[in-house]
């Protein structure tokens, strides 16, 4: 039976993936910080797909306690983990100049620190059974400059790369996810007012998924969901990097 740990499990994209690999009969581990959440989520998913089983971890990816007890479940040689989603994360509402230091820090502990241990933590044993995949949930945002988040995400799609690189030949996958603005709880916890974003601009949580799980299936390291944000990142590329932050501070200051 496949095994998949979520990170941030219980909404948004994370809560997507428990719907989609469940219903492809897949065993979860849900991540999370709120365990009563943890729970009505579970049960949700048991009665949603019977004979999938949810096992649930309250762990704040932000402290050192809560990442240690993630990483020994996906070392765990009893029903070992085969796909990984690193998808906990958070923005901040502020400006890099106008938020607390350690509002930054927790940012990088939870996006950048956390994801590096986890990967680290679920290779061995995926690389010793020859099969495996990690998904790192990335942004658009990693391809304009924004602050810590946009810059956290960037060192995601690179850190990605590279040990997809690295696996190369080991039966084992590595892919950064990176979608654009999505219908999640993710914006309004951020403080962003969803009716400034045009609506062309917006995806569905499940349409981001099965593009994810699509593109892993083809081998792509980097995964950009939809044809109008393909062509977004596409041309921002080839911007010079001045224009690109000057464009950036523009839509900061709308959104």
């Amino acid at each position: 039976m496949t095994t998949a740990l979520i990170t941030g499990g219980t909404a948004g994209l994370g809560r997507a993936f428990a719907d989609k690999f469940a219903e492809l009969g897949y065993d979860l581990v849900l991540v999370a910080r709120d365990q009563s959440r943890l729970d009505a989520v579970a049960e949700e998913l048991r009665g949603q797909a019977a004979g999938v089983r949810v096992e649930t971890i309250s762990a704040d990816l932000a402290t050192e306690s809560g990442r240690a007890e993630v990483e020994a479940r996906l070392g765990a040689q009893e029903r070992p983990v085969d796909i990984l989603v690193n998808n906990a994360g958070f923005a901040l509402a502020r400006s890099f100049r106008a938020s607390e230091v350690e509002d930054e820090e927790r940012l990088l502990d939870v996006h950048v620190r956390a994801v590096l241990r986890l990967t680290h933590a679920a290779l061995p044993g995926m690389v010793t059974r020859g099969k495996g995949s990690v998904i790192n949930v990335a942004s658009v945002a990693a391809f304009v400059p924004r602050g810590t988040y946009s810059a956290a995400k960037a060192w995601v799609v690179s850190f990605s790369e590279s040990v997809a690189a690295e696996l190369s030949g080991t039966g084992v996958r590595c892919m950064a996810l990176c979608p654009g603005f999505t219908h999640t709880e993710f914006h309004s916890r951020a403080d962003v007012d969803p009716g400034q974003i045009p609506g062309w601009m917006w995806l569905d949580a499940p349409d981001v998924v099965d593009a994810a799980i699509d593109d892993l299936r083809k081998g792509l390291t980097v995964s950009v969901p939809g044809a109008k944000y393909k062509i977004l990142v596409g041309a921002n590329r080839l911007v010079p990097r001045r224009l690109s932050t000057r464009l950036s501070r523009s839509v900061s200051k709308r959104w």
